[in-house]
């Protein structure tokens, strides 16, 4: 492919992520699991950002971060209406979740969260459907910093 118009209209029409530079091709079909989680979210976030001015994005929005890095994340919560544009969101949204996979999990919890730090999300969220888990960073000063882990308990994992 020596035709650079070629490759760009190739990387943009699969479902890719530009880490660093360097372009990922993400997982063709997520498992049950992860659409569901990533829809719920979706839908609560919704459902208390009705009538407020924050706008949140399920998974197949691009977001460009900078020139190296352009991502989909499953859900995200953009409060500034300028970084929305038709293409995508351009610019850091104000929280961003990503539930893993077992082929992204290592670029969600390295690569990209380094990303998101510095380009300064003010809130990132690791969802593990494995574990139960969710954990919360909250960025302080340029650095995100673990706010709480949140575990799904079922009844009888309580009563142990």
């Amino acid at each position: 492919m020596d035709n650079l118009a070629y490759v760009d209209d190739f990387i943009m029409k699969r479902k890719t992520e530009l880490i660093d530079g360097v372009v990922y091709m993400m997982s063709p079909r997520p498992r049950y699991e992860h659409i569901t989680v990533s829809g719920n979210i979706f839908i609560m976030f919704g459902i208390y950002l009705k009538g407020k001015s924050c706008r949140t994005f399920p998974d197949g929005m691009d977001l460009f971060l900078d020139e190296k890095n352009r991502f989909v994340p499953d859900v995200m919560i953009v409060c500034d209406k300028n970084k929305i544009k038709h293409d995508g969101i351009h610019g850091a949204p104000d929280l961003v979740v990503e539930v893993l996979s077992k082929t992204t999990a290592q670029n969600d919890r390295a690569k990209k969260k380094d990303a998101y730090e510095k380009a300064g999300v003010k809130e990132y969220w690791i969802v593990d459907t494995w574990s139960k888990s969710v954990e919360v960073y909250l960025n302080n000063d340029g650095r995100f910093v673990l706010n709480h882990i949140y575990y799904y308990l079922t009844d009888e994992e309580i009563v142990e």
